[in-house]
């Protein structure tokens, strides 16, 4: 479940709700390329932006068409109340695992975190990805919190923010982190700029964006890293700087719903309102590096 390239898929919508055939189309093709898992409603999937009924829903769809693969649910929210409600309807609907990041409005503290992480894990029956992502959240997880959070019950993996860009430094950084944690918790890189360096950092999983769009693209990047072949890894990786610079200026989900728009994946706009994908200079961009760039089909 918390190794290999765990895609990430969009969860395509507009302001009148869910546009369940082109999600159903992502799921399809994550199942037909071979991803290890499927993370769905995590940040690319717009999770904050939903009800809990629609999340429920989302859940319910990628689960019943994963055909076997294991899919990961998001369940992070402003009160433990809620999450502990998201936690239920996603065992409900035969979640694997889920993911869940320290959403708030107030900044937390360390204590408020991982007392957040302790009522949840008490209450799962499946394992419990924590999600450190401080672009997002502005939670800034310390390694030491890390290892109180991995002894709870449940928590089976850590979804980290990039490594530095050295090979030394980053897996100086994996391994502090290593030496923390139990044994049985693993660590996945996020930040797709730095997959193939984090995984070749010794990192066991990729959560990956462009895996939810691009998978073939994503796991020969992933293949490579595992097989030992690192420099391959990151050839491939470099080929992709151009989508790494325009997800830095104007974000992940804006620049990977753009793409889907552009391949005809899903129905514009796919995003919900105030967010807009792409326009202008930048979409053109986008498209040119789709058509020249060698990515799925």
């Amino acid at each position: 479940m918390f190794s290999g390239l765990s895609a990430f898929p969009l969860t395509p919508m507009n302001e009148t709700g869910i546009d369940e055939q082109a999600f159903l189309r992502l799921i399809k093709r994550l199942v037909e390329s071979g991803v290890d898992s499927i993370g769905a409603l995590g940040s690319t999937g717009s999770y904050v932006y939903l009800s809990r009924a629609e999340r429920a829903y989302v859940a319910r769809l990628a689960i019943e068409h994963a055909e076997g693969v294991p899919v990961m649910v998001g369940i992070g929210a402003l009160r433990v109340r809620d999450v502990l409600d998201l936690a239920e309807d996603a065992q409900k609907a035969g979640a694997s695992a889920v993911l869940l990041a320290p959403v708030s409005y107030q900044k937390l503290t360390d204590d408020e975190v991982f007392g957040l992480y302790e009522s949840v894990s008490r209450s799962l029956s499946v394992p419990l990805c924590v999600y450190d992502n401080p672009s997002t959240t502005h939670f800034v997880f310390s390694d030491e919190l890390h290892g109180r959070i991995a002894r709870l019950p449940q928590v089976r993996s850590i979804k980290i923010p990039g490594v530095p860009e050295d090979p030394l430094a980053a897996k100086a950084r994996v391994e502090r982190l290593r030496a923390l944690i139990p044994s049985h918790v693993t660590v996945g890189i996020s930040g797709d700029a730095f997959g193939a360096a984090g995984l070749n950092a010794g990192c066991d999983v990729w959560y990956s964006v462009i895996g939810g769009l691009f998978p073939k693209t994503t796991l020969a990047i992933t293949r490579a890293a595992l097989d030992g072949q690192g420099n391959e890894a990151v050839r491939l990786s470099a080929r992709l700087e151009s989508l790494w610079a325009l997800f830095r200026q104007y974000g992940s989900l804006r620049v990977i719903a753009s793409a889907a728009e552009i391949q005809g994946l899903v129905n514009p706009p796919c995003l919900p309102l105030p967010l807009t994908t792409l326009n202008g200079n930048a979409r053109r961009q986008l498209a040119e590096f789709l058509t020249d760039g060698g990515m799925d089909e």
